[in-house]
C-alpha cells in the first residue's frame, strides 16, 4: 500500500511537471513564433513548410524602425501616456481606497455600487459619448485626452484593488497613530501605503498595461502621427496593397518588452499584491 501510495504520488507530480510545461509550450509559441518572424525577409514570411530560420534572416525590420522618428514616436508616446496614467490611477485610487475603507458616510454603498458597475461596462459603449466630450473640451489628439480616456477604465478595478487590500490591513494602526497625535494623511502616507507595497505595485502594473495596449481610444482620439501610440503604429503597417509583416513583428516584440521587463523586476510584489494583505492579523 505504501509503494502503491508513492508510486501514485509520483505519478501524480509528474503529471503535474508535464502538463505545466505543455501549457508553457503552448504560452510561449506565438512569442517564439512572433520573434523569429520578426528576423525574416517580409517575402519569406509564409513559405511552406516553414523554417525557423533562413539564409536571409537579419535585424534589418528592427533596424527600420530604430531609423525612423516616426515610429520612434509611437514608442515615446506609449511611454509618457502608460506612465502618465499608472501615476494618475494610484493617485485617485489610494485617496478613494483610503476612504472607502476607513470612512463611513452617506451614500457609500451607493458609490462603492457605482464603482463596481463602471468597472463592468465595455469601453465601446461609451465610446461615441466620450468622443463627444474629448472634443468639446478642445482635448481631441492631446496627451491629455489619452490620458483622461484611459484613467477612466483603469481606475474603477484600481479603487476595488486597493480597498480591499486596506481592509486587510488592522485597525489598531489607526489608533496608535491617533495616540501619537498623527492625522489622516499621516496614517495614509506614512503607515498605510508603505507596508502597501505589493497591492500598490500590482495595480500600478495593470494600470501600465491597460494603458499601454489601449486600442480603441487610441486610434478614435488622434489622427496625427505625432500622437499614435504603439498599437496603432502597428495597425498602421497594414497597408492597401502589402502589410509590412516583418515590421509588425519587431514592433510588436519591442512592444511586449516594456510589460515583461516589469513583470520580471516586479513578479514578488506582483503576486503578493494579487494574493493577500501586506499585514495578517
Amino acid at each position: 500500500m505504501i509503494v502503491q501510495s508513492k508510486a501514485g504520488k509520483r505519478l501524480k507530480k509528474s503529471s503535474l511537471i508535464i502538463g505545466a510545461m505543455m501549457g508553457s509550450i503552448f504560452a510561449a509559441f506565438p512569442a517564439f513564433w512572433m520573434l523569429i518572424s520578426s528576423l525574416k525577409p517580409n517575402g519569406e514570411m509564409f513559405l511552406f513548410p516553414p523554417s525557423i530560420l533562413s539564409e536571409n534572416s537579419s535585424f534589418a525590420a528592427y533596424q527600420s524602425i530604430f531609423d525612423s522618428p516616426e515610429k520612434i514616436r509611437y514608442f515615446v508616446n506609449s511611454y509618457l501616456i502608460a506612465f502618465s496614467v499608472a501615476s494618475l490611477t494610484l493617485l485617485i485610487a489610494i485617496l478613494a481606497a483610503y476612504a472607502l475603507s476607513r470612512y463611513q458616510f452617506a451614500g457609500k454603498r451607493l458609490l462603492n455600487t457605482v464603482i463596481v458597475t463602471l468597472q463592468s461596462i465595455p469601453a465601446i459603449t461609451l465610446m461615441i459619448p466620450y468622443f463627444a466630450l474629448i472634443v468639446k473640451f478642445g482635448l481631441f489628439d492631446t496627451y491629455q485626452g489619452l490620458i483622461l480616456s484611459h484613467v477612466v477604465f483603469t481606475l474603477p478595478y484600481a479603487i476595488i484593488m486597493l480597498t480591499g487590500y486596506f481592509n486587510t490591513l488592522p485597525r489598531e494602526l489607526d489608533e496608535a497613530v491617533k495616540i501619537d497625535a498623527g492625522g489622516s494623511m499621516t496614517l495614509l502616507w506614512r503607515i498605510l501605503v508603505p507596508i502597501s507595497t505589493p497591492g500598490i505595485i500590482s495595480v500600478g502594473i495593470y494600470s501600465f498595461m491597460i494603458s499601454w495596449n489601449e486600442f480603441l481610444f487610441a486610434l478614435t482620439l488622434t489622427k496625427s502621427n505625432s500622437m499614435r501610440t504603439v498599437p496603432i503604429g502597428i495597425q498602421l503597417l497594414m497597408g492597401q496593397h502589402s502589410y509590412e509583416w516583418n515590421e509588425m513583428m519587431a514592433m510588436s516584440i519591442l512592444g511586449t518588452l516594456p510589460i515583461a521587463i516589469l513583470f520580471l523586476f516586479f513578479q514578488r510584489y506582483f503576486i503578493g499584491g494579487l494574493t493577500s494583505g501586506a499585514v495578517k492579523t
